[in-house]
């Protein structure tokens, strides 16, 4: 049976925290808001906009001024190419692999945009490699199980046969609301420990582990 690796952005695939950070000062700047910690500011990443300014500025904020201004920011600061948005340590590589591998098809789940998720496949010829992209432009914020089930229906694999992979709490929520398969990473921006507690089934350390865990030969 084939099976559905389904990959988180912000914190699995690429290092974003300094655009994300630098992104979110600038907003609440241009609100007259003070920015959040460094902590609150990567435990939202993962959601969706609306729903992660939502935590920061609560319900009560001015949520959708700071949701037009991040996309914005985000978008000057990208064109800027300023701050570098690195891939992990051997993201490309696993892909390149679990592509190649008839066990697999691949696709991405993610609170980014999708104009986000093309800048991304554009930089790194992902394009053809995966089978299908859920963003959030197309489904409920994680950890709704929406973006998985399109998955699901998108490539005919059940849930499951998906298999989850991401730094958030959401992620891993998203995953179990679904009936898929969660796997955690512990490379991002969120707590090992929440993730397990979140219900991921296995922590990956590093590429070469989630290679171990997913029995790609390496």
């Amino acid at each position: 049976m084939t099976q559905l690796l389904l990959f988180d952005v912000d914190g699995t695939l690429v290092n974003s925290e300094a655009i994300i950070l630098t992104a979110q000062a600038q907003t609440f700047a241009a609100v007259g808001l003070p920015a959040p910690s460094r902590e609150r500011g990567l435990s939202i990443v993962g959601l969706s906009l609306h729903e992660a300014f939502t935590v920061l500025a609560g319900p009560e904020g001015p949520v959708d001024a700071l949701v037009a201004a991040y996309r914005e920011v985000f978008h000057a600061l990208r064109k800027a190419a300023t701050i570098g948005e690195p891939l992990y340590p051997g993201a490309a590589s696993l892909l390149a692999e679990a592509g190649a591998d008839p066990r697999f098809r691949l696709g991405i789940a993610t609170g980014k945009s999708r104009r986000g998720v093309a800048a991304l496949l554009d930089a790194h010829g992902w394009h053809d490699l995966m089978a299908t992209i859920q963003t959030a432009d197309d489904a409920p914020s994680k950890p709704h199980p929406g973006m998985i089930l399109q998955a699901s229906a998108a490539t005919g694999i059940p849930p499951e046969e998906t298999v989850m992979i991401g730094d958030s709490v959401f992620d891993m929520q998203m995953a179990r609301a679904a009936g898929a398969r969660a796997i955690g990473v512990a490379w991002g921006f969120q707590p090992v420990e929440a993730l397990r507690e979140a219900g991921a089934e296995v922590i990956a350390q590093d590429y070469d582990d989630l290679a171990r865990i997913l029995r790609l030969p390496g």
